[in-house]
């Protein structure tokens, strides 16, 4: 199977959520893609921020996903659009319709505007 996952408020917390001076590991989310990939799934990190922005994320967390993706110039998510095919599961902190199955992730302290 494919899983993705979303890199803002779904595996790290932005500092606005914390009030810290620097975004954190979601370590919650992140037992759940690690548990996933010791199943042999092949994982994806994807970002609204870009393919670029993921893959940093992704190694910052040690996370050695298969793959990156992100959003094109005009703001279409790339999963849907150049993908090798649609992911099985889907979690992300935004209702999105990009997998099979699409988990919604609750965010930390939701009632702060994210930027």
């Amino acid at each position: 199977m494919i899983i993705a996952f979303d890199v803002d408020d779904t595996l790290i917390v932005p500092c606005i959520a914390t009030g810290f001076d620097r975004d954190v590991p979601n370590y919650n989310t992140i037992a759940i893609y690690r548990w996933f990939q010791e199943q042999g799934n092949t994982m994806w990190v994807w970002s609204g921020g870009g393919a670029d922005y993921a893959k940093m994320w992704g190694e910052k967390l040690g996370l050695d996903a298969n793959a990156y993706y992100g959003k094109d110039a005009s703001g279409r998510n790339i999963i849907g659009e150049s993908a090798p095919r649609k992911p099985d599961i889907c979690f992300d902190d935004c209702i999105v319709e990009l997998a099979t199955v699409n988990v919604r992730v609750k965010r930390i302290n939701n009632q702060l505007k994210r930027q």
